[in-house]
């Protein structure tokens, strides 16, 4: 059982037109890192979505199975690339295991946050270290809550104000458990209203999390172009090495 909330069939037809992170340039980039990492083994993605990384990493002449919780969002998968190609287990990243050992298990786009407990995320980082072989890595990539935006008495910050989008995050500081509004103007002028909750978590929770799961931390980079991550940086790449 998991806290996460799974995505529909129509938001997995949606799924592949989300902002920015469709863009050539910022999936080349992702994959070329996590190709170097691979360095010529077997690659695990837990929560592989519609394979937005996994399909050109696997193109890039890397083995990819993944994990994934939604069965519409592996339906979309489908259609890019078949069970033979990139292989998929239906089920969630904290617990979901798959055959063989991997030189590299990664988790990107905020997705550690889709598991809503600390528990799970957890074993989530235990799952993955049980995929992993020895000197495998451990990637995830995710934001770095932006807390020191809000105010006395405020919980929403802002992340998008734009003419066909409004979207924005509101945060119990006590839970650490928080939601992304959406407002998406459509064809009609009317709004579509959407909503995604998480659990916002520290780069250094994340750090403890790899311990109890005996990784080390090898790396920590504000993205995937190596930018030095530091006081101002708003998420991170980190890297997690099996000894």
């Amino acid at each position: 059982m998991t806290s996460s909330d799974v995505w529909t069939a129509e938001q997995a037809q949606r799924y592949d037109g989300v902002g920015g992170v469709f863009a050539a340039e910022v999936v080349e980039e992702t994959v070329d890192v996590l190709a170097a990492l691979a360095a010529g083994g077997a690659s695990l993605e837990l929560a592989i979505g519609t394979g937005r990384i996994g399909v050109p990493l696997r193109a890039k002449g890397v083995h990819v199975t993944g994990i994934e919780l939604s069965r519409p969002m592996v339906e979309v998968l489908r259609t890019k690339v078949t069970d033979e190609e990139l292989p998929v287990v239906i089920g969630d990243m904290a617990t979901t295991r798959v055959e063989g050992e991997f030189a590299l298990v990664f988790l990107v786009f905020n997705t550690i946050g889709n598991l809503r407990t600390q528990d799970e995320q957890v074993e989530c980082f235990r799952n993955a270290a049980r995929h992993l072989s020895p000197g495998g890595r451990f990637v995830v990539e995710v934001g770095v809550p932006p807390l020191r935006r809000l105010v006395p008495g405020q919980v929403a910050v802002p992340f998008d104000v734009s003419d066909k989008h409004l979207g924005f995050d509101t945060f119990d500081l006590v839970t650490q458990q928080a939601t992304s509004h959406h407002l998406n103007l459509q064809a009609d002028g009317s709004y579509r209203r959407g909503t995604h909750n998480y659990r916002f978590v520290w780069p250094s929770e994340l750090d403890l999390m790899a311990r109890l799961a005996g990784l080390e931390l090898e790396r920590r980079t504000q993205d995937w172009a190596g930018t030095p991550f530091g006081p101002q940086s708003e998420s991170h790449v980190s890297v997690w090495r099996r000894p």
